[in-house]
C-alpha cells in the first residue's frame, strides 16, 4: 500500500524569517563590483544609487560624462546630472579639470569606494589629490530678485541670440520657447556669439543626443547645457586673399628707379628720396 500524502506545507527553516526579503546567495568569481552598504543602501533617490553602481562596475577609463550615461540609462540629462551632483556631495564623486600631455584641458572624474579616499589594500585609506581652488563665484549664493525688479523683456535680447533660440525649433520641433524663456537664455547665447562661436555650432551643440522624452521643460535641458558644455576654441579666422602675412612690410616699386623696397605706401626709394633732397639743396 503506497504511503499516504499529506498536502500540509513544509515547515520553513528555523532561521528564515517570516517576512520581507529572502536571499538566494550565489559565490560570484567573475564580472561582480563591490559597492558597500552605505552607498547602496543610500537613503534617497534611486538614480542616484544605480549612477553610482553602474560606475563602480565600469573598468577605468570607461566615459562617464553625462551623455554617456544618458546612452546607457533611459533617464534625461536633468535626472543624470542630479545625479552625479549628489554622488560629488556626498563625496564619491570627483570632477578635476586637469591638463593633459597634449596641453588641452580635460575634465578627469574619480569615483571613490568610500566617500573622501581610495582604499589601499596593503595599508591605511589613501587620501584623494588635492582639490585646486574654486572661484568664489561658484560658491556664492544666487542674489535673489528683488520684487521691483522687472522681469528680462525679449525687446533687450541679442537679435542674433534670439534667432538662434527660435530656429531650434526646426532642428527639434520639441525645443519651442515661449518669449520669457528665450529671454532668460539669451545672455548666455549671446556670450558664445561674443566668443566667435558660429550659430551652426552653437545649434548643434543645444540638439545633439537629446533625450528621447523630456522630463522637463526645454529650456531647462537648454539652459543647462549653455552653463555646462566646453566648447572647443573657434578656428582662426583665414587671411584675406594675397594679404601679406601679418607684421611684414609689403613691397614697393620705387617711381623713380624701378627698385624693389618695403614700405608701407608706394612712393620712392630712400637712394631716390635722398637724391631729390640733394638737387633741392643745390
Amino acid at each position: 500500500m503506497a504511503d499516504p500524502k499529506s498536502n500540509a506545507r513544509l515547515r520553513a527553516d528555523a532561521g528564515a524569517p517570516t517576512s520581507g526579503v529572502i536571499h538566494v546567495r550565489t559565490r560570484l568569481t567573475a564580472d561582480f563590483a563591490v559597492i558597500s552598504n552605505a552607498l547602496a543602501q543610500r537613503s534617497g533617490s534611486a538614480v542616484t544609487v544605480g549612477v553610482a553602481a553602474y560606475i563602480s562596475s565600469l573598468p577605468d577609463g570607461s566615459r562617464v560624462s553625462i551623455a554617456a550615461l544618458c546612452e546607457h540609462f533611459t533617464e534625461g540629462e536633468i535626472l543624470i546630472s542630479r545625479a552625479l551632483g549628489e554622488l560629488e556631495a556626498a563625496g564619491y564623486l570627483e570632477r578635476r579639470r586637469e591638463r593633459v600631455p597634449s596641453g588641452q584641458i580635460r575634465t578627469r572624474t574619480y569615483f571613490y569606494d568610500v566617500p573622501g579616499g581610495a582604499t589601499d589594500p596593503d595599508g591605511p585609506p589613501t587620501p584623494p589629490p588635492p582639490k585646486p581652488p574654486r572661484p568664489t563665484t561658484e560658491a556664492a549664493p544666487a542674489p535673489a530678485r528683488k520684487e521691483s525688479e522687472k522681469p528680462v523683456s525679449l525687446s533687450d535680447a541679442d537679435p542674433r541670440a534670439v534667432a538662434v533660440l527660435t530656429s531650434l525649433r526646426r532642428v527639434d520641433p520639441r525645443l519651442v520657447l515661449s518669449e520669457p524663456e528665450a529671454a532668460r537664455l539669451a545672455p548666455a547665447v549671446a556670450q558664445w556669439l561674443a566668443a566667435d562661436v558660429a550659430p551652426a555650432q552653437i545649434t548643434a551643440q543645444l540638439t545633439a543626443r537629446l533625450p528621447d522624452h523630456f522630463l522637463t521643460r526645454p529650456a531647462g535641458i537648454l539652459a543647462y547645457r549653455l552653463r555646462e558644455t566646453p566648447l572647443a576654441a573657434p578656428p582662426p579666422r583665414p587671411l584675406a586673399e594675397n594679404a601679406p602675412p601679418p607684421g611684414v612690410t609689403p613691397l614697393q616699386t620705387c617711381d623713380g628707379c624701378e627698385r624693389a623696397f618695403r614700405a608701407p605706401d608706394p612712393g620712392c626709394c630712400r637712394d631716390c628720396r635722398s637724391a631729390d633732397r640733394l638737387r633741392a639743396a643745390g
